[in-house]
């Protein structure tokens, strides 16, 4: 069963049984409220009869006595404990009822009776007779005028139960129009995508912000990011195979010369080795960054620490300085900043800036420490022959290089930015370069202040 018969079907059966319940316990309460009434009405009357016939009993004839308290629409009478009627009387619209058997109760009796379709509250009530005995002094009442008038509250009742049945359907399919018909675009959206392979958003009216439409808000924005990362996957895809494909080249190019002059000529032997392991090297590097940069920002396993920066950079440093013989600058600007943040990744994220500043710039390297605006940083500059206006917003591009050629000389992948990047994002920090071509580069890394 499809969802619109389901909520058809739920809401309705679920309203008209409500509704039914509703009218039933309306019907119930009135019921019990009228015959109650007429019960404890005529309770009260049948004591007060009682009463009266005692007091007046010998001194008035019976019959006499009992036409002055009979029912307006009922009759009165006594029975004898032989089971044998005394007297009676009966008013003018009910003479039938004197042909009704007659019952002796050896207790008090009140209960409503049907005679000859019509409806009676009876009473019996033991009393003293003229001679001394106990006699049963019987009153019927005519209630058929409340019992028709439950009968038409009934078919009343029933009437509108059914009368509102039919705005109610229609209802439950407005109902169920409102709510599936986003849900029966979504399915008709993704069918669509599935079979012609693209993607496509819906199209939301923006009359009211339901979780409806929040619903399909989250599936355009879902189609946005599952777009936009296949477009990286499709460019990446094709970067890492045409990257890859270059070292490889070589490395079959120097493998084939070396096995065809390898053995005669010792220099062809020695060049091929070099170029073999340079170019396995820098794949090797590749590959490692490659798989970092797969991985989502929860997969960093970042493990946050407060860290002195200036003891924490200057070690880092000095690490850098000692194995590439390089000459760094380094200024702190204010002493005693601590920041939040992983010490492995934030060093591994300060040697990727490091060794591209070694590349780019034989001249020294500066690297500081300060804070401003409440923002802690590490700021490293070079230089260099600097980045191209044009160029500064795509240096964060997988395998993108300023000069291919300088680069592949160099050594580089072209993901060393790229991995900075994630490493930077993946710490809840900033990264940001400044740039002039012929001048130098100035990376800035701003940190999260540790409180």
């Amino acid at each position: 069963m499809k969802l619109r018969q389901k909520i058809n079907f739920s809401t309705t059966f679920l309203f008209i049984g409500l509704f039914v319940l509703i009218n039933f316990s309306i019907y119930f309460v009135f019921s019990y409220l009228i015959l109650e009434g007429e019960k404890e009405q005529a309770q009260a009357e049948g004591e007060k009869i009682v009463d009266g016939i005692s007091e007046s009993l010998g001194a008035i004839k019976t019959d006499e006595l009992l036409r002055a308290y009979v029912p307006i629409n009922g009759m009165i009478q006594i029975v004898s404990s032989e089971q044998k009627r005394l007297s009676l009387v009966t008013s003018p619209s009910e003479k039938e009822l004197s042909s009704r058997e007659v019952q002796y109760y050896e207790k008090e009796v009140r209960e409503k009776i049907s005679y000859k379709d019509h409806t009676y509250l009876f009473q019996s009530i033991p009393t003293i007779g003229a001679d001394g005995k106990i006699v049963n002094l019987q009153i019927m009442k005519n209630i058929q005028s409340a019992v028709d008038d439950l009968v038409i509250l009934r078919l009343v009742l029933l009437s509108v139960t059914i009368i509102t049945m039919i705005p109610l359907f229609v209802s439950s399919r407005l109902l169920s129009n409102v709510i599936t018909n986003p849900i029966t675009s979504l399915i008709e959206t993704m069918t669509e995508i599935r079979k012609k392979g693209h993607f496509k958003r819906i199209q939301l009216e923006s009359r009211s912000k339901d979780e409806l439409y929040e619903m399909g808000e989250t599936f355009n924005h879902m189609m946005d990011l599952l777009e936009a990362n296949f477009q990286k996957q499709d460019q990446f895809v094709a970067n890492a195979s045409h990257e890859l494909r270059t070292p490889l080249t070589i490395i079959e190019s120097y493998a084939s010369l070396m096995k065809r002059r390898g053995f005669e000529e010792p220099e062809i032997f020695h060049e091929s080795i070099e170029a073999i392991h340079s170019e396995a090297v820098r794949m090797k590097d590749m590959v490692e960054q490659l798989l970092l940069l797969a991985k989502h920002n929860e997969e960093w396993d970042i493990q946050f620490e407060t860290i002195d920066l200036e003891e924490h950079v200057r070690q880092t440093v000095q690490t850098f300085e000692n194995a590439y013989q390089r000459e760094i600058c380094f200024h702190v600007q204010q002493e005693g900043i601590t920041v939040l943040s992983d010490p492995q990744k934030l060093k591994q994220l300060t040697y990727i800036i490091l060794d591209n500043a070694k590349k780019y710039s034989e001249d020294v390297i500066t690297v500081e420490v300060g804070i401003q605006d409440g923002n802690p940083f590490i700021q490293i500059a070079d230089r260099g022959v600097g980045i191209p206006k044009e160029d500064l917003n795509k240096v964060f591009d997988r395998f993108y290089r300023v000069d291919k050629a300088r680069s592949r000389q160099m050594g580089g992948t072209g993901l060393g930015l790229s991995l900075a990047k994630e490493l930077t994002d993946a710490m809840n920090s900033r990264l940001s370069i400044d740039s002039l071509e012929g001048v130098g580069t100035t990376v800035r890394i701003e940190l999260p202040h540790a409180k």
